[in-house]
């Protein structure tokens, strides 16, 4: 039974904030302890509480936005995550569930417990001892700057594999594998393939997508320029020097959970992206 709730919502968009403050209180009259990302204090009509991200530890988070507030919550919010009911108003939404009329009534449904829970794996990304944010989408790496060609050896279990020259490269999840990849042309994967890919941005050395099992530690040793720029899900930054120990992605011990109905991954593939307009 859920008895708590927390509210994250995108701060630039007059009608995710409108939702947001008439979701606080329709949980509230529901008997939920509604607590509401702090960044929108001022922004909504609530006198529920107000909490940084990173200490909401609720039972079950609604995000009202698009894929974006969706990782930024899953960057910042306690672990092990609480799953996530995602309410579409972004631009795609690929990993949304609900429209932003039927948000009540999938209220209702969780709190009925009539849903699922999908879990998603995610990447771990560590610098020698520094640990950096999970990844539930993807690790884009590059030199920082554009049109400057990044020269990386990549090595899989401790051995080497390949050098690769390129603007830079993404290790996509499963579910990452959706987004950037899949527009710099690699493999949609799915969910139920246990493995992420690595995939180059403008290559020059013939080099396509790779696709390795979830258990491989993939490293990265930047061999110029001086520094590389590493972005995790499109928030997290980090330039890493020559000097710094190789940067290390592996899969995760933790996943993120989302809240669905009736929709399934290919249901989403199919109405949101892959093949739009096309029946």
């Amino acid at each position: 039974m859920f008895k708590s709730v927390g509210i994250v919502a995108r701060y630039d968009k007059k009608t995710a904030l409108k939702l947001a403050g008439e979701l606080a209180e329709y949980l509230k009259s529901k008997g939920l302890k509604v607590y509401v990302e702090d960044t929108l204090k001022g922004k909504i009509a609530t006198q529920e509480e107000m909490v940084p991200l990173a200490n909401m530890k609720a039972d079950f988070i609604i995000t009202i936005g698009g894929d974006g507030t969706i990782l930024r919550t899953c960057i910042t919010v306690p672990k092990p995550e609480p799953p996530i009911l995602a309410i579409n108003m972004g631009v795609r939404g690929f990993l949304t569930e609900v429209e932003p009329k039927n948000a009540c009534e999938a209220v209702d449904k969780c709190l009925r417990g009539e849903y699922k829970i999908e879990k998603c794996a995610k990447l771990c990304v560590s610098l020698g001892d520094e640990d950096m944010p999970d990844a539930l989408n993807d690790v884009v790496i590059s030199a920082g700057e554009p049109s400057k060609i990044l020269y990386t050896q990549i090595c899989k279990d401790d051995k080497p594999i390949l050098k690769v020259q390129a603007d830079g490269l993404i290790v996509a999840t499963q579910t990452g594998s959706t987004g950037y990849s899949l527009s710099a042309g690699g493999p949609v994967l799915d969910g139920e393939v246990n493995a992420f890919v690595l995939t180059p941005i403008c290559s020059l050395t013939v080099f396509h997508s790779l696709v390795f099992p979830a258990d491989s530690t993939l490293s990265f040793n930047v061999i110029r320029p001086k520094n590389m720029l590493v972005l995790i899900d499109g928030h997290y930054r980090k330039l890493v020097s020559l000097k710094e120990p190789m940067l290390q992605v592996t899969r995760s011990k933790n996943a993120t959970s989302f809240i669905r109905f009736e929709e399934n991954f290919y249901h989403r593939l199919k109405s949101r992206l892959l093949f739009k307009g096309t029946e």
